[in-house]
């Protein structure tokens, strides 16, 4: 480990009686430690923003049903179970089995989605989460003032409010061996449940991403099996793609893909 990731970590090795097992990986956001514990195989991971500990709480709130169990929690901190089966979405997408990959992402969803009696934990709403997509189509113009539109249109009347990870794509959910394909990472936001599958049209690359008989294909498939309206799922992914670009640009990243995707979601709604 780094020494800040040594600082973020160390203290929850002895607390929870863990040793490491391989390379520390830091993030802006988290910092994560594959460990065992009694010889079993988990993961530390330890928030280091605002947004992480969103996700953290809402980890725990779903208690294993479609996601990673947590093991252990205390403040910033999680002990999650490692995935440890060779299976990888990406790696299906790229490889002819997108519609494979698709529909796995599409169960995982419908779990996590699922109403649950506990109490809903602190959630970000989807209106909080778009507010630099109206300022950030001003400034850079384009196709963006569209998908403010879009994302306005859907945020002032939400359908099917729920829980949402936030951050569903093809490298959040993972390979847990018996256990099943099971989301990690989430956001922790609360809205309208279609806006939670726009995110996977994006991934897992740009070629992927920008391939118009795949968005289709895609389209089809999401729309029957988490049972979606595909015009107003064109649209969350319009509204999405715009946000995903107006972050990238305000980072110093490419916008390539999402506004390309954009430009598909745009171009399909037009049909």
């Amino acid at each position: 480990m780094t020494g800040e990731d040594d600082d973020a970590c160390a203290p929850y090795l002895a607390r929870w009686g863990l040793r490491p097992d391989g390379a520390s990986v830091a993030t802006a956001s988290s910092r994560l430690l594959p460990v065992t514990r009694d010889g079993e195989p988990a993961m530390l991971k330890v928030a280091v923003a605002a947004e992480e500990r969103a996700g953290n709480a809402l980890m725990t709130w779903w208690n294993g049903a479609g996601a990673a169990h947590v093991l252990a929690a205390t403040g910033d901190a999680l002990l999650l179970e490692r995935a440890t089966g060779a299976g990888s979405l990406a790696r299906m997408a790229r490889d002819g089995r997108d519609d494979e990959a698709t529909a796995i992402i599409c169960a995982v969803a419908a779990q996590v989605h699922a109403p649950r009696p506990a109490p809903w934990p602190r959630l970000v709403p989807l209106t909080q989460w778009f507010r630099a997509l109206e300022p950030g189509a001003r400034r850079h113009g384009g196709i963006l003032p569209r998908c403010a539109a879009a994302a306005g249109d859907l945020l002032a009347a939400p359908r099917e409010v729920c829980v949402l990870h936030g951050d569903i794509h093809h490298g959040n959910i993972l390979d847990f061996g018996r256990r099943g394909w099971l989301a990690i990472d989430p956001k922790g936001l609360a809205g309208e449940r279609a806006f939670d599958f726009a995110n996977l049209f994006c991934n897992p690359d740009h070629a992927v991403a920008t391939d118009p008989r795949r968005l289709r294909r895609r389209l089809d498939i999401v729309a029957a099996a988490a049972r979606l309206d595909p015009y107003r799922l064109l649209q969350w992914l319009l509204a999405w793609a715009g946000l995903s670009a107006v972050w990238s640009m305000e980072d110093g990243l490419s916008p390539a893909t999402a506004l390309a995707v954009a430009e598909l979601a745009a171009a399909e709604l037009a049909c």
